[in-house]
């Protein structure tokens, strides 16, 4: 016996998840959704839905008498909300009002306790958890933050205390930047959380951070469901993950789990949740946070396990135990998860980018591939909402396996319509470091020191995508001179079997020489040949190559006339320009574009809000000062003058 009617109140690729597993479980489902949402997957997907509101998220999914209403009006007996916040807000009203209405997830006590920085430490500390030493009570000021940051020791991290998801956290090295630090995170807490309270920890340089998925149910009992490795992050926020993890040995591993799941019965937790720590070089944990909810990263736990934790969940809620011992749970092969985002990657290793997705296509047909999205193929990515397009997770039965099929599923991963950071997912996964395990949550700024730059190509490689354009062009030629299967005039000359091309890649030119045998090109480049094999079929947005007995999957993002052409290969976008030998003589008549110059202009570099203007016309500014502050995708970012002058 289960419910009869669920509502979720969220939006994206959580809220399909959740509607999966609700069919499965027979449970009706009521969508809420912003007008901007109105033909969003989760709508669709959903039995019934309801809008609640405007696009951004405080007057829409968060707007708890708006939800109220919906759960009086279509009498869902439970309801799914995964913003902790909310989550309270939920739990406080249904007290008032709605009786009889259940929460999917904790209760209230437990959420508070957890939801608040300063008291969840307190309590994990009489849990006896380990955690990490600093300032246990709300920072007043910027003058009381630097006071205290001097008596922890620089550095330090000043943390929103109802904070989550890298929102409203700052690292700082000294005063000044504490000063800074705390003006931003008190803002940033209080657009994102309603609450601009602070608190400042010791920041332990470079950990891992490795968190403890837990599942408890009203009856006392807890488990630990091993561990998830969430070290490669930008910004705070996680880009890639894994489970298990390559750095923990069995005693590690229990003793963190252990330590999770008392301080879930301390708190009297019951439903999935997770305890976050810091793992350091020596294999000492600290404790971080505890989130009571459903995490972004959890589908790598169910891969390992067999569980499925949204059933677990609404099992929970509906007061039956856990069907499971701690001895039951296995580890099961391994998983990686990968967070694809509309960003551009370089640009601080993404930056948001908006747009309509004009063409999408999942790489489900790659074996042990799942893909958990909220997007199809016309769906708008916008300046409201996180920019996450999906989590791709790959499986496989050991780490090698699992990482050789994300790399196949990135490449065969097609977006267009936005920019999006499949380039550096797949440089990530290949690296020789992270392949190692040799990694911690310094790991982009250490490997990429100047920001990332793309796949960078060895010779053999560039050969191969030189080889791979030019048999590209010459395969489009033939095919434009064909009508319906028959050459277009029946007086056309007899047919061409070699091509003289000159191919402009990065800063080089290269003469290429092609030559057609049956459905295969003999390219030669540096004097080397290489032969190049496909089904040629252009209309597709794949294709997959084979170079010299190497298969490669490339995909064609964009041609236009003059030859320039933008091919996606091994992850990364590179432009080519690709003319014949005549054409290219003459190409060195074509006049220049002058560059724009743009040091006396102050452009954002990416789509959002302007939350501040700290000058006015008339203005003397100085070279690095700000100028105003903007506010994308719940972030905000300082615009300084790049240089000194008159506004």
């Amino acid at each position: 016996q289960t419910f009869e009617k669920l509502l979720i109140a969220n939006r994206g690729e959580i809220a399909c998840r959740v509607i999966k597993t609700c069919k499965k479980m027979g449970i009706k489902t009521v969508a809420i959704h912003s007008d901007v949402d109105a033909n969003a997957v989760h709508v669709k997907m959903a039995d019934e839905a309801v809008c609640v509101g405007p696009a951004p998220t405080s007057k829409s999914y968060l707007n708890m008498d708006a939800i109220m209403e919906v759960i009086r009006k279509t009498r869902a007996q439970a309801v799914s909300l995964n913003v902790s916040i909310c989550c309270s807000c939920f739990i406080y009203r249904k007290q008032k009002s709605q009786k009889g209405v259940t929460f999917i997830g904790p209760d209230t006590h437990a959420i508070q306790a957890m939801g608040d920085k300063i008291e969840s430490k307190l309590l994990a500390k009489n849990a006896k958890v380990n955690t990490i030493p600093g300032f246990d009570g709300v920072v007043k000021d910027a003058d009381e933050a630097v006071r205290i940051a001097r008596e922890i020791g620089y550095p330090v991290m000043i943390k929103a205390s109802a904070g989550g998801g890298g929102k409203g956290m700052r690292i700082a090295w000294d005063d000044e930047e504490t000063r800074e630090g705390f003006r931003f995170s008190s803002q940033e807490a209080a657009s994102s959380f309603g609450d601009d309270r602070l608190l400042i920890e010791k920041f332990i340089d470079n950990p891992r951070h490795i968190e403890i998925q837990i599942l408890a149910d009203k009856h006392g009992n807890a488990l630990w469901l091993n561990e998830r490795e969430c070290s490669i992050q930008r910004r705070n926020q996680k880009v890639v993950e894994e489970a298990p993890s390559t750095f923990l040995d069995p005693e590690t591993r229990r003793a963190m789990g252990e330590q999770a799941v008392a301080l879930a019965k301390a708190v009297k937790y019951s439903s999935a949740g997770t305890v976050e720590f810091l793992v350091d070089s020596s294999k000492n944990f600290y404790f971080l946070e505890m989130n009571t909810r459903l995490q972004v990263e959890h589908p790598v736990t169910e891969c390992i396990t067999g569980l499925d934790l949204v059933q677990e969940m609404i099992r929970v809620a509906k007061g039956y135990p856990l069907r499971h011992k701690q001895a039951d749970i296995p580890i099961n092969g391994w998983a990686v998860e990968c967070r694809v985002y509309a960003e551009d990657p370089y640009k601080s290793f993404g930056l948001p980018s908006i747009g309509k997705l004009s063409q999408y296509q999942e790489p489900l047909h790659v074996p042990s591939v799942r893909v958990d999205s909220g997007i199809q193929q016309g769906s708008d990515i916008s300046i409201y909402y996180d920019p996450m397009i999906s989590k791709l997770i790959t499986y496989g039965s050991n780490r090698a396996e699992a990482l050789k099929r994300m790399e196949e599923a990135l490449d065969n991963y097609v977006i267009r319509g936005v920019a999006h950071n499949i380039s550096l997912l797949r440089e990530v996964i290949v690296h020789p470091r992270f392949v190692q395990g040799d990694i911690s949550t310094k790991f982009l700024p250490e490997v990429y020191p100047d920001g990332f730059k793309g796949h960078k190509l060895t010779d053999l490689e560039r050969r191969q995508l030189l080889a791979t354009a030019a048999s590209l062009y010459v395969a489009e030629q033939l095919r434009s001179q064909r009508f319906l299967g028959t050459p277009r005039i029946p007086i056309a000359k007899s047919k061409r079997n070699s091509w003289e091309l000159s191919v402009h890649l990065g800063d080089g030119i290269y003469p290429v020489a092609v030559s057609k045998h049956g459905s295969s090109f003999s390219v030669e480049v540096d004097g080397m040949k290489l032969n190049v094999t496909s089904e040629w079929n252009l209309a597709s947005p794949l294709l997959s190559v084979t170079i010299d007995g190497t298969q490669r999957t490339i995909q064609r993002i964009s041609r236009n006339a003059s030859g320039e052409t933008s091919i996606q290969f091994l992850g990364t976008v590179y432009k080519l320009q690709i003319l014949t030998k005549a054409a290219a003589e003459l190409s060195k008549y074509m006049p220049e574009k002058a560059a724009e110059d743009t040091s006396s202009i102050l452009r954002s570099p990416m789509p959002g809000t302007v939350v501040a203007v700290s000058v006015k016309p008339g203005d003397m500014v100085s070279e690095g000062q700000e100028i105003c502050v903007i506010e994308a995708m719940k972030m905000q970012n300082s615009m300084i003058a790049a240089k000194t002058g008159k506004v």
